[in-house]
């Protein structure tokens, strides 16, 4: 036997489908997919899986039965499509098995689809909902209630980009999650918190159990970060306290900062290792170097995005 449809409906369904797949389709031998294609779904998010229970009937079988009911992980580009109907709709299947929700800057999700899902999975231990902005402070407590009734425990939960947190807020979560509020001073670092929407076994003891804490300085309720360095002590929100992009280090407003291409801050030490535009000397970090639009023909060299505008209204 041969399958071409599946093959062809999956990638004009993904917008990925070329000229030569429209002119013609291949014939690929039927067979089961390579037994490593198994050991990857658990570490898949959400859109990657759903894209695999389209390829054939054992693959379905293995996201449907062995990895969704343990763990729901939304990240782009289905952050803006969620909403409560479709995350009910998946979490539907769950019986209950689900241990790891894990939405980011899904805007749509309130209060009541997290409660419905949480209502229906009571053995969370796992519960991320960084950027969901229609969460209010209240549905958060009421969710953390849920999950600590009886001897169950969070692991950790992240909160970050939820509106009007304050302390009396955090202070009811840590009471919830078995944990003085004190215990949330551990050393957070800034240039690491693109590691907080990394999902695994074993990340629970690398970061706090909740992600953010009361500023000292402005006392307002965000993520707070420390100088990795041992010789400073400063801890305090971005808001508060400028951090390289790269390294973390604070940086001081009197200083003579270097300029940088996407405008985040850096130190000079930084500063210094990055590649540079070939015309105005000015580098992106790490986290915006996909920005280098344009190359340089015949050099390593490439062209900022303000560069590449004016250079184009020039011509």
């Amino acid at each position: 036997m041969f399958v071409k449809r599946k093959i062809k409906t999956m990638k004009s369904g993904l917008g990925l489908e070329s000229e030569e797949d429209q002119k013609g389709t291949t014939l690929v031998p039927l067979g089961p997919p390579h037994e490593a294609m198994f050991l990857v779904l658990a570490y898949l998010p959400l859109f990657e899986l759903l894209c695999m229970t389209q390829v054939c009937r054992s693959l379905a079988e293995a996201v449907n039965c062995d990895v969704l009911p343990w763990r729901i992980v939304v990240k782009k580009p289905l952050d803006r499509r969620l909403t409560d109907e479709i995350m009910l709709k998946i979490a539907a299947a769950e019986d209950g098995r689900l241990t790891t929700l894990a939405l980011f800057n899904c805007f749509k999700i309130t209060d009541y689809g997290l409660l419905r899902v949480i209502a229906k999975n009571p053995n969370i231990n796992k519960l991320y909902i960084p950027g969901c902005t229609l969460i209010t402070p209240g549905g958060v407590i009421k969710a953390v209630q849920l999950l600590a009734k009886g001897s169950h425990r969070l692991k950790s939960i992240k909160l970050s980009g939820i509106y009007n947190m304050n302390k009396e807020n955090l202070s009811i979560l840590c009471n919830l999650l078995g944990q003085n509020q004190e215990n949330q001073n551990m050393r957070n670092l800034y240039h690491k918190r693109r590691n907080h929407s990394r999902i695994g076994e074993d990340d629970d003891g690398d970061h706090q159990s909740i992600d953010i804490d009361v500023c000292s300085k402005c006392t307002e309720t965000r993520m707070v970060f420390d100088c990795p360095l041992d010789s400073c002590s400063c801890r305090g929100c971005i808001i508060c306290i400028k951090r390289c992009e790269e390294c973390g280090v604070c940086v001081k407003d009197d200083e003579d900062r270097p300029e940088a291409a996407c405008l985040d801050d850096l130190c000079l030490g930084c500063w210094m290792k990055l590649p540079k535009c070939s015309f105005c000397n000015r580098p992106y970090c790490h986290e915006h170097a996909e920005q280098q639009q344009c190359r340089v023909p015949g050099s390593e060299g490439f062209l900022c995005v303000a560069c590449h505008d004016r250079f184009l209204r020039v011509v």
